[in-house]
């Protein structure tokens, strides 16, 4: 943790996070798509997390065909202007495509890809930021599927990080006929995990979980399928987190925190 002047915070980049949900395969649970980061990264290194990252010049300057809700009706729901959240929804599709090889996109507005295999080196090219997301979609005259996306949550870093992205979450479900994958220079390891599973390995200590990947897994643990999720309409409030230092270790205040600090250890908050 950083020791960083709350009187001069670090500025939030913009960011997305997309949490990839299918029906489970073996019990009647959802199960999500989860990362493991590579070690020593600056940001959540070793963490277990969802697909996402950081908003790109480029998504904000996107010219693409799109499919679903207008970006007048991200705004809305996001809490932001329009040409912001034009590039957050780009951002979660691009990031989704990037860290997993699904694409929420499809050659017409009621249509979606079935299989993303014959885009691999476009994907490879995305990631090294050698091409743009809009220029990827344009050059295969593919329609960004925005309909496909359920704004979720907002989650601000708190003041006091070195590194801080002002995240909303989005929830997608797996478009059928497309498999996620961890093919991305940021993930040590990836895995489908039932809610409930991936709570328990993070009780048991397995995996380590910042306060917002476990708040959306505690949160999805409460539904019963995909459609449920699908169906719940959520009201996005902003959370901004506090930290404190207590007995030498750096605690995260926020709504549920106890819950948080008495289901497993913190070894990335002794310090």
């Amino acid at each position: 943790m950083s020791s960083n002047s709350p009187a001069d915070p670090v500025p939030a980049r913009d960011a997305s996070t997309v949490i990839l949900i299918r029906d489970g395969r073996a019990r009647p649970e959802i199960e999500v798509f989860l990362l493991e980061r590579v070690g020593g990264m600056a940001f959540a290194g070793g963490m277990t997390v969802f697909p996402g990252g950081g908003v790109d010049p480029s998504d904000a300057a996107a010219d693409v065909r799109w499919a679903g809700p207008p970006p007048s009706w991200w705004a809305g729901r996001l809490g932001t202007d329009e040409g912001k959240a034009q590039a957050l929804v780009c951002a979660a599709a691009r990031e989704t495509f990037e860290e997993c090889g699904v694409l929420l996109a499809g050659s017409a507005a009621n249509s979606i890809v079935a299989d993303t295999a014959p885009f691999a080196a476009e994907r490879g090219r995305l990631e090294r930021r050698e091409l743009s997301f809009a220029d990827f979609l344009t050059e295969h005259d593919l329609v960004l599927r925005s309909d496909l996306l359920r704004p979720w949550s907002h989650w601000i870093t708190p003041v006091g990080e070195a590194r801080r992205y002002d995240t909303r979450f989005f929830v997608a479900v797996l478009p059928e006929g497309q498999n996620a994958d961890g093919e991305t220079s940021e993930a040590a390891s990836s895995s489908w995990r039932s809610t409930g599973d991936a709570l328990a390995d993070w009780r048991r200590g397995d995996t380590v979980l910042l306060p917002p990947t476990w708040s959306q897994l505690d949160a999805l643990s409460r539904f019963d399928t995909v459609a449920d999720v699908v169906d719940h309409e959520r009201t996005l409030v902003s959370v901004l987190p506090m930290l404190v230092r207590e007995e030498g270790a750096v605690r995260v205040l926020f709504d549920g925190d106890d819950a948080y600090y008495a289901g497993a250890r913190h070894p990335w908050a002794d310090r």
